[in-house]
């Protein structure tokens, strides 16, 4: 008899690893449906309070008919304000405790949640349902790895001096054409000169995920750890360049509303490997 027992004990835990093993093979495939395509995105298992959050939204419908309401190229595409949709009264807006992991940037297509400023919101709590999607662009390493603030402070009060009328003369032609682009490069060519004049370090560490993300396919630097990024568009980037291209007006609000509706199926990892070229990391 306590042989049969152990056998059945056996038998039960190897029923019980092979259900964990079958839910791990499957994952959520997100389909954000918007005039102008489809965005499918999957969201990380790193990030769990917002996943779920996220899906639960998804699954009964609240946020079909929201917007996107805040677009500004090269940086993000804003939306999903369920709350104000749904008219509920402020006392009633949820966040979420903020999920910082450093495997999880702002680079090209990430998803990340919308929360308030940090003066009112000192523990970066996320939204309960506003997200962004990021477009970004690509950065050169040397702009990347520098703190550009510290930067302009210091060109700045460098131009003042007498010696210096040819650069701030040519500074005030590039900024005159609205080439700010031409601006940054200006700075940073002058970035060891500022260092050894005014004694300053203007370097900015960043991880080595960083640099190799926002050196190819770009994003938004400046967010990292202070914004949770909780998934990933994998198919549709074309959608989301498109969008952020759209005209705006006052306060980034495009003059076309863009109406998203959106889609959760829960499918195996191969098919969303297979058909959507999205690789999962080997743990």
């Amino acid at each position: 008899m306590a042989k049969i027992s152990i056998l059945r004990m056996i038998a039960g835990i190897l029923t019980i690893i092979s259900v964990a093993s079958c839910a791990s093979e499957k994952d959520y495939l997100i389909t954000i449906d918007t005039e102008y395509g489809k965005m499918y995105a999957i969201l990380y298992d790193e990030t769990p309070v917002h996943k779920e959050n996220f899906i639960a939204l998804a699954e009964s419908g609240r946020y079909d008919s929201t917007t996107f309401y805040r677009i500004i190229e090269d940086f993000m595409i804003q939306g999903g304000d369920v709350f104000n949709k749904e008219n509920l009264d402020q006392e009633d807006w949820y966040t979420l405790p903020a999920e910082f992991n450093e495997d999880l940037i702002h680079e090209k297509g990430s998803i990340a949640a919308a929360r308030q400023g940090n003066q009112i919101n000192p523990e970066m709590r996320s939204s309960g349902c506003q997200f962004y999607i990021v477009e970004g662009k690509v950065y050169e390493e040397p702009e990347l790895t520098t703190d550009l603030r510290k930067l302009q402070q210091a060109f700045a009060k460098y131009l003042q001096l007498e010696t210096n009328l040819e650069l701030r003369e040519k500074y005030a032609e590039l900024y005159k054409k609205g080439e700010y682009d031409s601006i940054n490069s200006l700075m940073l060519s002058n970035k060891v000169v500022l260092e050894k004049f005014f004694n300053l370090n203007l370097g900015l560490d960043k991880r080595k995920n960083q640099v190799q993300a926002y050196t190819t396919v770009g994003g938004t630097p400046h967010l990292d750890d202070t914004y949770t990024v909780f998934g990933k568009v994998i198919k549709g980037i074309d959608v989301l360049d498109e969008i952020a291209s759209l005209e705006t007006g006052s306060n980034d609000l495009p003059i076309t509303p863009v109406y998203m509706k959106v889609n959760v199926e829960y499918i195996s990892k191969k098919k969303i490997a297979k058909d959507y070229g999205y690789q999962y990391p080997q743990k």
